[in-house]
């Protein structure tokens, strides 16, 4: 079975995201854009390979964590999504959208036992990340 290979993200609701993300700058040191912050990493079996955490926060109304009413989500880093994706559906597992492609990836949504929204995430290759500058 394809397994997640790592933390791709950290997304949280807050009432005030633009004073949140200046806040961790001011007082943690983060550098913060209006989407939050990507650390950056070194995949430790291939030092070659970039990897990137994106460290998020949302309106408390944002509407992308549906169906899940929770105030978090976190974002898994997969190989092969499109595979996981059939083993999940197969498992039983509630997949809650198609699988989306994008320049910096694809995206599916699912829901664990107690409704939590998880996001899985296939990056491209770093080579194709450094020359589309996600």
């Amino acid at each position: 079975m394809k397994k997640v290979t790592g933390l791709g993200g950290i997304f949280f609701k807050c009432d005030d995201p633009k004073k949140i993300n200046e806040w961790y700058a001011q007082n943690l040191g983060l550098k913060t854009s209006p989407y939050g912050t990507n650390f950056e990493w070194r995949d430790a079996e291939h030092p070659d390979q970039k990897g990137l955490t994106i460290w998020s926060a949302f309106p408390k109304d944002t509407q992308y964590f549906k169906p899940s009413e929770k105030e978090f989500m976190i974002n898994y880093r997969v190989d092969n999504l499109v595979e996981l994706v059939a083993q999940l559906k197969e498992s039983g597992v509630q997949v809650v959208d198609e699988i989306a492609e994008y320049d910096y990836g694809k995206f599916v949504h699912l829901l664990d036992p107690e409704g939590n929204i998880i996001e899985l995430w296939e990056p491209i290759e770093e080579k194709e990340v450094e020359n589309n500058e996600v």
